[in-house]
This record gives structure tokens, C-alpha cells and sequence, in this order.
């Protein structure tokens, strides 16, 4: 049935109808408009070092996602750096970004770092980053760039984890300001399925769709909630758990803030994928060492290209 909701026969309006459904939204009064939750977005991402190539990847993966956000009014950035000190890169590219945001770090310990060729369900990613914003967020951690301090007492916010790598639509991020505790929705191209998420009927989730271990307390993939920040200040203990085992990261906070039959279903009854889990190829560039040794390295027009 799940599955029928979906389709083309679905009798809810067709995908193309979104931008006029966001108009009519944006167009309400100034009055709603007011009480509506201000988007803050967590993004973890790695620390470049000084010998960083033109290609390096986060910063391709940083770019285009501010570019995303930029499209989303009032919206405030988090970003964590897994560094012992705010980068150049980094902070650069988030003062040219004309978001509003807050430059944290914070390095991961050792012994939960992957090592070379290690697979990414070892240690999961981003823990410590994540932790550092909700920290900030209560108040128990400052800024090293952007708004040194958190939202007031009684803001109407809403905290989402955004990955650097996946693909957002601007329409998600405007859906999860309506959230007052946890907001959920499907995630596209996830868990080895088209797409995985909650199961809704009459307008409660009453099981999720995925593939593997479906027992989780909380199946869902980090890019599938958005908690409200009252919901999360209320709960000043609840954070990810960075022993959690592979796969219930997402389970170890959810289970502090909300029980499963009180999830709030969103795009169209989780009947709209927005969000996709892509993830950027490793670039190949073994032709720079080999034109380096034959003296074709560019000498210095490569040390005058910016990027």
C-alpha cells in the first residue's frame, strides 16, 4: 500500500505543483510568517590541510551546498569543522557565502577516527561535530567565527543534520520550519532502495520503509528529521552517542526527544522525496604526481590558481 501512495494514482497533487504550493506558503501574513521556525542547519566537515590541492573535495562539496541554502531565507548555518582551529578554507568560504552563520570545531578524538581504507560503519562520521552544535546551541560552547551566540531564550528554531554531501531541495528546508517536536520524511537513494522513510496512514507513521534492521527503534537516515529547538533545549542531555552501534546513531538522540507514534510526517505525508543521499566519488588525480616528475606540473601558473 505503501508503495501505491507513491505512484502516479496517488489522488494527492502531482510533484509539479510544489512551487505554487511554497508560494502560497511564503505569501501568508507577516504575522505567521513571524511564528514560522528558523531552519538551523548542522554541518559536519573535515578540515583541509595547507598542502590541499586546487580539487580539494570539501570544499567542492561546501560550495555547492551554501549554494543551496543561500536560496532559503532566514536560515543559520552551523558549521563544525573537525579541527583543532577554524582553516582558512573554511572560513573564507563561509564569509563569501552571505549566510548567516556560526564557525565551530572541534577535532574527533583518535581512536574514533578512520583509518586509511577503514569502511565508513566503523567509526561513524561527524558525532563530535554534531555534539558541538547542539553544545552551542544550549549555550555551552562559543564560536570561533559568525554569530558568537546562540539563538534566545523562546527562539523558534529547528535543527536539522545536513550532511556535505547529499542533495537537498530548497522545498525540504521550508517544509521543517512547520515542526514543533520531530518532523520526518523519505530519503532518497539510501540503505541500497530507491528510497527509504516513514510509513503514514491517516496521517501517522505507523512503521517505516528500509531494509535493513527495520527493528531500530528509530530506522531513519540522519537527512530524514529535523527536531524543533525547544523540543532539544528542554532535553539539555540528549546528544548522539558516539559508541552507538552502526546504523542507530540517529536512534541514540531520537530516543531522549520523542516516542516513535508522536513523529510528525511531512512532504505530503512522506509521500515526497527532497532529500537524496548522494555522495561524492573520491577525485582521481594520480596524473598530478606523474606531471610533477616529468617537470609538466605547471611550475608557477599552478601555484596562482585559487580554488
Amino acid at each position: 500500500w505503501f508503495s501505491a501512495c507513491l505512484s502516479q494514482r496517488s489522488p494527492l497533487p502531482p510533484r509539479r505543483r510544489a512551487p505554487r504550493r511554497l508560494r502560497r506558503r511564503t505569501a501568508r501574513s507577516a504575522s505567521a510568517a513571524a511564528r514560522r521556525a528558523t531552519p538551523c542547519t548542522c554541518t559536519p566537515t573535515p578540515a583541509s590541510p595547507p598542502s590541499a590541492s586546487p580539487a580539494r573535495l570539501p570544499k567542492a562539496e561546501l560550495v555547492r551546498l551554501s549554494q543551496t541554502l543561500s536560496l532559503v531565507p532566514r536560515l543559520h548555518w552551523l558549521l563544525v569543522e573537525d579541527a583543532e582551529g577554524p582553516t582558512p578554507l573554511v572560513s573564507g568560504l563561509l564569509a563569501a557565502s552571505g549566510l548567516l552563520f556560526a564557525h565551530l570545531v572541534v577535532l574527533t578524538p583518535k581512536a574514533q577516527r578512520l583509518r586509511e581504507g577503514e569502511p565508513g560503519w566503523v567509526h561513524p562520521r561527524g558525532v563530535e561535530q554534531w555534539n558541538k552544535a547542539l553544545d552551542w546551541l544550549r549555550g555551552r560552547g562559543g564560536a570561533v567565527g559568525g554569530e558568537k551566540d546562540p539563538p534566545p531564550p523562546g527562539a523558534q528554531g529547528v535543527v536539522y543534520f545536513a550532511d556535505d554531501d547529499n542533495t537537498y531541495s530548497r522545498e525540504l528546508l521550508e517544509e521543517m520550519r512547520w515542526t514543533r517536536g520531530v518532523s520526518v520524511w523519505p530519503v532518497g537513494l539510501v540503505g541500497g532502495l530507491r528510497f527509504q522513510g516513514p510509513q503514514v496512514q491517516d496521517g501517522r507513521v505507523v512503521g517505516f520503509h528500509t531494509a535493513w534492521e527495520p527493528n531500530r527503534p528509530f530506522p531513519v537516515d540522519m537527512a530524514g528529521f529535523a527536531v524543533a529547538l525547544p523540543l532539544l533545549l528542554a532535553k539539555p542531555n540528549a546528544q548522539f552517542d558516539s559508541t552507538a552501534p552502526w546504523g542507530h546513531l540517529e536512534s541514540s538522540l531520537l530516543s531522549h526527544l520523542v516516542d516513535p507514534k508522536d513523529l510528525e510526517p511531512r512532504t505530503a505525508n512522506c509521500t515526497w522525496v527532497l532529500v537524496w543521499h548522494t555522495r561524492t566519488e573520491k577525485p582521481k588525480m594520480k596524473q598530478e604526481g606523474q606531471c610533477s616528475s616529468r617537470g609538466r606540473g605547471g611550475g608557477h601558473f599552478c601555484h596562482q590558481i585559487r580554488g
